[in-house]
């Protein structure tokens, strides 16, 4: 389990989902939000961990490398509009929906790439490791929810921010699952 990267990929998936919990917790109670953002975090990874599974069966791990490039497409591709606000719902439900509606497609695309070689062990371990970091971000953002000076820094850094965290995770999947050197040996090999 490399806690640096899982560390990048916590916040890199995240990241725009972390403006939305400024809003969240200004409307709603904390216990809220911890299990809505909880739940709606456990889901895709769980969906992750075995789409990874399944995709490893068959593959070997340097062509499950090209996954690497979805969270580089993601960190270039331009930004598209805001998604339509999501009908009322009971307090636990809307936060999870949310999650869902800010960040499923990006969860998916980088933790499938993530997760694909780790063990179930590892696999718990890293359920727990985000548990963690999921509590602690939500904390420290409750704590700082009134701050404008966060709000002004976020909306003006955050998306550039965001695109250097997907594109450093689709690289580091990239050479980690062997790609890049096999693609390298394709090429000296010609």
């Amino acid at each position: 389990m490399n806690i640096g990267l899982l560390t990048l990929t916590f916040v890199a998936v995240n990241l725009d989902f972390f403006v939305m919990l400024l809003f969240l917790l200004h409307r709603q109670s904390l216990a809220t939000v911890l299990i809505g953002y909880w739940l709606g975090l456990m889901t895709l990874l769980i969906i992750s961990f075995v789409v990874g599974k399944v995709l490893s069966t068959w593959l070997p791990e340097y062509l499950l490398g090209l996954l690497g490039f979805l969270p580089i497409y993601l960190a270039l591709k331009p930004d598209e509009p805001d998604q339509p606000s999501l009908e009322k719902a009971a307090p636990v439900l809307a936060v999870m929906l949310t999650y869902w509606s800010v960040c499923a497609g990006c969860n998916l695309a980088i933790f499938v790439p993530v997760l694909i070689g780790m063990s179930l062990p590892g696999f718990l371990a890293t359920i727990g490791y985000f548990s963690i970091l999921l509590v602690i971000i939500v904390l420290l953002l409750k704590l700082i929810e009134q701050q404008n000076i966060i709000q002004s820094g976020l909306q003006r850094y955050g998306n550039v921010l965001l695109r250097v965290c997907y594109f450093t995770i689709g690289c580091y999947v990239l050479f980690e699952s062997g790609f890049v050197a096999q693609a390298w040996h394709w090429i000296i090999s010609i």
